[in-house]
């Protein structure tokens, strides 16, 4: 039931809903447009972090932050939900740095045992709340000399390098749940000291199966302890897990004036397109006027590497993220993605979710999505941080009634998608297409690789690097066909040449300076089998005969 309603200076409107049983507390936000979000300072974080988020451009809090902080500064525990791209990375990460560097705060002194504990669903989503983590702890001090340390630990990566890791000690882990229990199980990673426990993106790990394997970390770490959970949704298992391991949480949803399940600076565009023209279609749509880095949805991860393939063929900057791909090739994608080497990556849903690139300006969902909540997670990849985006839907004609639930279920107003093609005149006018863009674009010079073999390529062909001479010519019995000895320091060349007869002319010998004297050729005859002298047998495929007789003799 519906408790109090208060006002609030800072926000427009907080409302606090007690359950019947008292075990949670609701906290709903609307922020109005007049509102002005405070500073990480104003609320109270170590001036350490404040100065390392504002190196990286960071100095205000978004909805999401600003009420889970005065919480997670204090211990409380709490369920975070909000939707993709509006900071729940920090709205952790701060109060979570915050504590465990600050005596007094609840958890015990930094000794080189993990205090504070994030449980993510994939190997990306690990690696960049694990970057966003270091960035922000810069200048904290921790167990080392070095600072705080943080570890990243998931699968795909060997063993050994984690647990030399985990020796030398570290202040905070972030993993995966497969690889943080199996090291776990096998004694190297201590849970018994954490003060802190995250849970990143727990929907996600309800839907790829990880929920078991979280119930068994959850038993491994102390009962004492400051546990968060955060979460774009909110399904029924996760809200029993919620309440089975969290003590009394605060449930905190943050959100804009009057926004829906998706981002309203996101424009979409919903096109109902042929699969075998869909490839040409993007072709196109990637040559839009303004197009920034750009992401590409599949259903399947033999669709990401086929689109993957075509596109770099056409001549885009493009790379491929998913489940068939080692951990090393997914991470060198992604690194190319976001230093801008690449400016179009192909992904499937699982291994994009919770990829955070902000300058994504287009989402093409070259695949319709499964559901709702799959479509809502694609576009969010753009328009994130309070910026615009486009999101680009493709529907082929098997797919439109699957299109038309999540239609209707997101209230979008589109139940029947336009019929669109490559050439279709709306194409080129929604999305800024010049009219004379084509379905290829002229590719860039090959990069120079390590060994400086396509540079040498490029310079060869360009010109700038003089040709060798090369020399060849034909010869019969070890000379030319003019009748001269063949100059084997003029040819320099190790091809031999077919005579006319069938003979295979002889190789020409070292450079002594002179024309050496040209070597016999040794002559063989075809016999029947059987006569004639007796030597090595000679197979001749086109008459079935299976021995020839050949002389021994010199």
């Amino acid at each position: 039931m519906r408790a109090e309603t208060r006002k609030a200076g800072p926000l427009s409107k907080i409302t606090i809903d007690h359950e019947d049983d008292a075990s949670e507390t609701t906290v709903s936000a609307q922020l109005d447009s007049t509102h002005v979000p405070p500073t990480f300072g104003e609320l109270g974080v170590r001036d350490e972090i404040v100065r390392a988020l504002a190196e990286v451009g960071i100095e205000r809090t978004f909805a999401i932050q600003e009420l889970t902080l005065p919480l997670a500064l204090a211990g409380d525990d709490l369920i975070g939900q909000a939707r993709t791209g509006m900071g729940k990375t920090f709205g952790f990460g701060v109060p979570l740095l915050h504590r465990i560097a600050t005596e007094g705060s609840g958890t015990t002194t930094l000794d080189g045992t993990p205090r504070a504990l994030v449980i993510v669903p994939t190997r990306e989503l690990c690696i960049q709340v694990t970057n966003d983590l270091v960035n922000a702890s810069k200048y904290l001090p921790g167990s080392r000399k070095s600072g705080l340390e943080v570890l990243s630990i998931y699968g795909g990566r060997p063993y050994e390098q984690q647990i030399d890791e985990l020796k030398k000690g570290v202040d905070v882990v972030v993993g995966t749940p497969g690889r943080l229990l199996d090291l776990a199980n096998q004694g190297h990673l201590i849970l018994g000291k954490i003060g802190v426990l995250v849970m990143d993106e727990a929907d996600e790990m309800l839907d790829l199966g990880f929920l078991p394997d979280i119930e068994r970390i959850l038993t491994m770490v102390p009962d004492r302890r400051q546990t968060m959970l955060f979460s774009a949704t909110m399904p029924g298992p996760i809200i029993t897990l919620a309440r089975t391991f969290l003590n009394r949480p605060t449930h905190i949803r943050a959100e804009e004036a009057e926004s829906s399940a998706v981002h309203e600076r996101t424009q979409q565009f919903i096109y109902r397109a042929h699969a075998l023209d869909k490839a040409e279609l993007v072709a196109r749509v990637l040559q839009a006027e303004g197009r920034g880095a750009t992401m590409i949805f599949t259903r399947t991860k033999r669709t990401a590497q086929k689109v993957a393939d075509d596109l770099v063929e056409r001549g885009f900057a493009c790379g491929a993220v998913h489940g068939d791909l080692g951990q090393i090739a997914r991470e060198k994608a992604l690194d190319k993605f976001r230093s801008g080497k690449i400016d179009v990556l192909v992904a499937t849903d699982v291994a994009a979710r919770g990829i955070d690139i902000d300058d994504v300006t287009h989402v093409i969902n070259y695949q319709c999505p499964e559901d709702e909540k799959t479509y809502v997670h694609r576009i969010g990849r753009t328009g994130r941080a309070g910026r615009t985006g486009i999101a680009i839907t493709l529907v082929d004609w098997d797919d439109v009634p699957r299109w038309q639930l999540i239609d209707k279920a997101l209230d979008l107003g589109i139940p029947d998608p336009i019929e669109t093609y490559s050439s279709s005149p709306h194409l080129f006018e929604e999305l800024n297409i010049p009219s004379d863009a084509t379905g290829r674009v002229r590719k860039a010079a090959p990069a120079a690789s390590e060994n400086g073999e396509k540079r040498e390529r490029v310079e060869r062909e360009s010109g700038s690097r003089p040709k060798r001479n090369r020399v060849r010519r034909r010869t019969v019995r070890g000379k030319s066909t003019d009748g001269s000895a063949t100059d084997a320091a003029a040819t320099g060349s190790d091809d031999s040449a077919k005579a006319e007869n069938g003979s295979v002319a002889a190789e020409t010998g070292e450079d002594t300076g002179a024309s050496a004297p040209a070597r016999r050729r040794r002559r063989r005859r075809r016999t029947r089998s059987g006569e004639g002298p007796a030597g090595r047998a000679e197979q001749q495929d086109t008459s079935n005969v299976e021995a020839v007789s050949t002389s021994s003799a010199r």
